[in-house]
């Protein structure tokens, strides 16, 4: 029998919640998180079925052994991390309160968090659009060559890519910080 499992989903930076509820799906099914390789490879390794509570928090490298230690004192697993996001883990069983299976003691936490995603991931990614992807669509459509024709088309279908990923990401986003907002 295989005890190892490779499988592809795709999360944007905004849909963390709903990676933590699929992972503890996984769980469920005798699935734990190794392993995440990017852009969206997920290594899981054969378990005994379990209700076990995935939770990601994005630091983007700033994490220190101190971080790490509030985690273990307060029975996370430190599973993995990717691109930024830290994975932890901690079976249900092992919980006493519904806020037990939270790594973020307030609100104003998860908003913090929020924001450091628009500032390192969001900004970026709008800047590069504007200064590199933008500007290479328009001098494309200068040249009547044939190739530059065919990088004018993959120029346009990443520039729908993009402007997709930024509307959805900046929406939920959004809707996760007011959500976190009204729980003040």
């Amino acid at each position: 029998m295989n005890n190892r499992k490779t499988l592809i989903r795709f999360f944007t930076i905004s849909d963390y919640e709903e990676e933590e509820i699929w992972l503890r799906s996984q769980h469920q099914n005798g699935w734990k998180l190794v392993k995440m390789i990017v852009p969206c490879f997920f290594i899981f390794e054969s378990c005994t079925p379990k209700d076990v509570v995935y939770r990601l928090d994005y630091k983007n490298n700033t994490e220190n052994n101190d971080y790490f230690q509030i985690f273990r004192d307060y029975g996370w697993e430190y599973v993995t991390r990717c691109t930024g996001w830290l994975y932890f883990r901690k079976p249900v069983s092992e919980t006493n309160m519904e806020q037990d299976t939270e790594i973020f003691s307030d609100a104003n936490s998860r908003i913090d968090m929020v924001n450091h995603i628009v500032k390192t991931r969001m900004l970026p990614l709008i800047c590069i659009f504007f200064c590199c992807l933008f500007p290479s669509f328009v001098n494309s459509m200068e040249y009547s060559h044939p190739f530059a024709d065919m990088f004018t088309i993959l120029i346009s279908l990443l520039l729908i890519v993009y402007l997709y990923l930024f509307i959805h990401c900046g929406f939920k986003l959004r809707k996760l910080k007011n959500k976190y907002g009204g729980m003040r």
